[in-house]
């Protein structure tokens, strides 16, 4: 008797389970089946964003701790079906006003009756969720799909560029910055970068309070390890949101500190200083009679602050940066030993930087002339023109004691020496110079540390008139301990208004920048005395 019970318990139990299983197929594919149809042509249709599978992007800090600064995110999405829309004209107006639409061009994508995915709305707000379900319109839907997403908005925002869909047929991939360069890696692993997430923030914000304080037009800033080549921070302002790219003006997305040269004035007065002394033609202590202008080809060079200084030294020269002291020192260097020295510094080179769009500086105007007037103006950085990863590259490899390194992006990737440019005695010559300027100058001095630096204050062409106009290029770039370089740094500002130097703007920012960095890392002091 308890065994024909046990039989029937059993038999209940096994019939209740397929009688359960049989109504969970009946509501999957029978009540549910549009639903899931729908999500399947979502996947189908809504491009490779979907896949979470994108890797993610990864600054550092200090410690070697990874930071994820670009990953996918799931975000709501509001799509229609416009198959599925029975009144096109009612609808597009419900959902144009719910989701602060176009009615026009939202009734244009609800009246094509085979379409069956109409993205309405990626990254949908909760308020917008909620609006689009209190209208409960048939064909319209809310769901959910995998966005990139950028934890710290704006920040290295033109080297990490940004996700989004294609103009032609809607698929999404890398646009701009590393997730263009690195479109196929991405699909299958991670990036990690050299770039330093405080170093990075503290240089936009130096950068931002420096324009602004100026209402300068833009601007540039670079750190990089001398010794490596590594990237620490590169940011440039005015700058976007890659979470709201489409916000921005599509000028803000490339990367001026790769892809727009300029002519950098009175900083390229260290190169000519180090092609000079590496040559053998000059010494720091070389000087020569200064009357304040010199006339070449008929034209006539002057002294920025109008003077004349009389027997100057080539030390002089770097400290109080003097025009015709560089154009003598390129005059007993040599026209073609000097071109050689920029060629050597990378000047008219890509640097192989990975990232898309590089240009290279302009040393054409010496190249094909043999005009003094070309190479003397050139030597304090007037009618040549270089990118500013090529500028800094360069004074690297002067505090690097000669050695030009590769600039690189990617932690763990071995330093590459792309040639050795001057010896380490010219470098360390050249160093001593330029530490000298700053420590009489004072505007850059830290205390406890030696800091080499030089600043630039250079004209704009006027492309449509000819020779220059009235507004200015500031920039400064240095290192830091002079003794053994942690650090190179340049900030460059585009026509600042109501100074004329760049020793009052980018110089207090370069030293703001260069104590935060000396502190970060907790770098020892290398003057032990002032």
């Amino acid at each position: 008797m308890m065994r024909g019970w046990r039989l029937w318990i059993i038999a209940a139990g096994t019939l209740g389970f397929y009688g359960a299983l049989i109504f969970n197929i009946y509501g999957l594919q029978i009540e549910k089946g549009s639903y899931f149809s729908r999500r399947a042509i979502v996947q189908a249709e809504g491009g490779n964003v979907l896949s979470p599978k994108r890797g993610t992007i990864f600054f550092r800090d200090k410690n070697a701790n990874k930071i994820p600064v670009a990953f996918n995110r799931e975000f709501p999405i509001i799509f229609a079906v416009p198959k599925e829309i029975e009144d096109p004209s009612e609808a597009s107006v419900a959902i144009a006003g719910a989701l602060d639409l176009d009615v026009a061009e939202t009734k244009l994508r609800l009246e094509k009756p085979d379409d069956q995915y109409e993205l309405l709305i990626p990254k949908a707000t909760a308020e917008q969720v909620v609006k689009i379900r209190a209208l409960a319109l048939k064909g319209v839907y809310v769901d959910s799909d995998y966005f990139r997403f950028y934890p710290f908005g704006s920040l290295g925002a033109q080297v990490l560029g940004f996700v989004g869909p294609d103009s032609l047929t809607g698929a999404f991939s890398g646009r701009y910055g590393l997730e263009s360069y690195y479109e196929d890696t991405l699909q299958r692993s991670d990036l990690f970068l050299t770039i330093d997430r405080n170093i990075q923030s503290q240089s936009e914000k130096v950068l931002k309070d420096l324009i602004e304080k100026y209402d300068a037009d833009s601007g540039t800033v670079i750190v990089q390890e001398p010794k490596t080549g590594n990237i620490l921070a590169m940011g440039n302002y005015p700058t976007f949101d890659p979470n709201e790219y489409a916000k921005s003006a599509l000028k803000n997305f490339t990367n001026p500190a790769i892809q727009a040269v300029y002519e950098p004035g009175s900083v390229f007065k260290v190169l000519t200083m180090s092609s000079g002394l590496d040559a053998g033609k000059i010494t720091p202590s070389t000087s020569y009679y200064d009357s304040g202008s010199l006339t070449l080809n008929g034209k006539t060079i002057k002294n920025w602050d109008g003077k004349a200084h009389g027997q100057t030294t080539m030390t002089e020269v770097i400290e109080q940066s003097i025009n015709t002291g560089a154009a003598f020192a390129e005059k007993t260097t040599g026209h073609d030993l000097f071109y050689n020295y920029l060629l050597k510094f990378g000047l008219d080179d890509l640097s192989g930087i990975t990232l898309p769009g590089e240009l290279s500086g302009k040393l054409g105007n010496l190249k094909i002339s043999t005009r003094d007037i070309n190479f003397a103006t050139a030597a304090f950085g007037q009618g040549v023109s270089v990118t500013p990863l090529q500028l800094i590259n360069a004074i690297s490899a002067i505090a690097n004691r000669g050695i030009l390194m590769k600039p690189n992006l990617l932690a763990g990737h071995p330093p590459e020496v792309l040639g050795k440019v001057i010896s380490p005695e010219a470098a360390d010559q050249v160093t001593e110079m330029m530490v000298s300027a700053v420590t009489k100058a004072e505007v850059a001095k830290i205390d406890g540390y030696r800091i080499a630096g030089k600043t630039g204050t250079a004209q704009i062409p006027d492309f449509r008139n000819g020779g220059y106009s009235d507004q200015y290029i500031h920039s400064y770039t240095g290192f830091a301990p002079a003794s053994d370089p942690k650090f190179t740094i340049l900030i460059k500002i585009d026509k600042p208004k109501g100074v004329g130097l760049a020793g009052a703007t980018v110089v207090p920012a370069f030293r703001e920048l260069a104590q935060f960095v000396i502190n970060y890392y907790n770098i020892p002091a290398d003057r032990l005395a002032d």
